[in-house]
Parts: C-alpha cells; structure tokens; sequence
C-alpha cells in the first residue's frame, strides 16, 4: 500500500508540474473541463479516450484521487474538448466497471500510461447532451 501512495506522488507531481502544462500547450489531446468543487471554476485536464457514439469514455488512472473525479462527484456537469471542439455533457462514475477491458477496448498510448502509472482505475463515461 504505501508503495501505491509514492507511486501515486511520483505520477501526481509529474502531471502537475510538467507533463498536463505541456499537453495543454499542445491543443491536440482531448480535455475534460470541471466546475472546481471548491472554488467554482472551471478546471481542464488533458485525459485519454474516445468518443463511442452520443458518449465519451475514459479511465482515470487514480480514480477517486484524482481532483477532476472529485469535482465530478460534487458536479456531473462537465465539458470534452475533442479535436478542438467543446460538447457539453453528463460524467458518470462507473466502479464497477472493467478497466482492463475497458483500456483494451480504447487502445492507444494513452491507455498504456495508465495501466503502467494507475493506482486506482476509474471508468468514466460521459453522456453529451
């Protein structure tokens, strides 16, 4: 357990401090925006996934840890930015979902990321309005 709570440090820090700064910059990743549940702002994260139909799913790589879960949880509201593009939706949190289906199922680099620096896998599937 406690080796989960550095690995979840390590990959949190590198997120915040380098990596989601540069891939904002970047404007090719999709991005969820967030209502802050604490300050009421929006907030955008570059995440992974696809669209499948009227929906959007992703997994979080450290689920309920993750601050944009949180804000969901508080506020299901949410926005995808895919190829530049903004649709307005609904998040739903899935925990019983498989994440290692689901991951396979959306291939990609991105899903590699996250089953090498996940600590808590969350399924996310947003229903656009």
């Amino acid at each position: 357990m406690a080796l989960d709570k550095l690995k979840f440090r390590l990959v949190h820090t590198a997120q915040r401090t380098v990596i989601n700064p540069l891939v904002r910059k970047s404007g090719g990743v999709p991005m969820i925006e967030t209502i802050g549940r604490k300050s009421g702002l929006p907030r955008q994260t570059p995440i992974g996934g696809k669209r499948r139909g009227g929906s959007f799913w992703m997994v979080s790589e450290h689920g309920y840890q993750s601050d944009y879960v949180r804000n969901i949880e508080a506020n299901p509201a949410v926005r995808v930015r895919i190829r530049g593009v903004w649709h307005a939706g609904t998040a739903v949190l899935l925990p019983d979902d498989d994440t290692d289906a689901r991951l396979a199922d959306l291939g990609g680099i991105n899903s590699v990321g996250v089953r090498l620096a996940g600590t808590e896998r969350l399924t996310i599937r947003i229903d656009f309005d």
